[in-house]
């Protein structure tokens, strides 16, 4: 390998340790980016509502409001996310603060709209659970990649990554394990079992695809 980094002409190659600069998100792509992803995770929602599954986190105890009370999704979604702002307030950049606002916002609203537009009609719960946990990945995924989360665990999980270095899906599992926990009050088993499912999905994507200095544009 030596003698093929060696041949190389000097002023063709960059220093192995230099990483290239990163490059900025202009204001469209970060717009364009936070619609994507809360498209996707509000698909996502729709399947887990249609088959009574929940995900993790501040969005799985809005899960179980819903389930248990009747409580509109959307809406508790957004106010259960209230008292993380004031972590992502102090300790993270404001572009990213006004991201998330964002994103929660729209998130809240699609998840309104969508089951309006999609008749799900019937699907296999493991099929639910399993493309669910991909689509909820894959939006996760995008609304990192533009510095910006859905509040709750994911801006403690985003926060932990770029402090301390810890990786953000596993802070994810952890807090989706315990809330998974609390589902088997009210959830079948069956049910349960599936969104545990569903939540390794989720962070299997986000652990292969979302580690720190990996991804170059912020």
């Amino acid at each position: 390998m030596t003698e093929f980094v060696d041949s190389a002409p000097p002023d063709t190659r960059a220093p192995l340790d230099r990483a290239p600069p990163a490059l900025r998100h202009s204001l469209a792509e970060d717009a364009l980016a936070l619609l994507c992803g809360t498209a996707l995770i509000a698909l996502a929602v729709t399947l887990f509502q249609h088959e009574r599954l929940l995900g993790g986190g501040v969005a799985g105890l809005s899960f179980l409001l819903h389930y248990g009370l009747d409580w509109n999704y959307g809406l508790v979604f957004f106010m259960l996310n209230l008292p993380f702002y004031a972590l992502a307030w102090r300790h993270m950049p404001r572009a990213f603060l006004v991201k998330t606002i964002i994103a929660v916002a729209l998130l809240s609203l699609l998840t309104e709209i969508t089951p309006r537009c999609i008749d799900v009609g019937t699907v296999q719960p493991l099929y639910a659970a399993l493309i669910g946990g991909v689509l909820l990945g894959v939006g996760f995924l995008i609304l990192f990649r533009h510095r910006a989360s859905l509040g709750g665990v994911g801006i403690l999980a985003y926060w932990l990554q770029e402090t301390r270095g810890w990786r953000a899906g596993h802070v994810q599992m952890a807090t989706d394990s315990l809330v998974l926990l609390l589902a088997l009050l009210t959830l079948p088993l069956p049910q349960v079992m599936l969104s545990v499912i569903g939540a390794v999905v989720l962070n299997l994507t986000l652990i292969v695809n979302h580690k720190a200095g990996r991804y170059m544009a912020h």
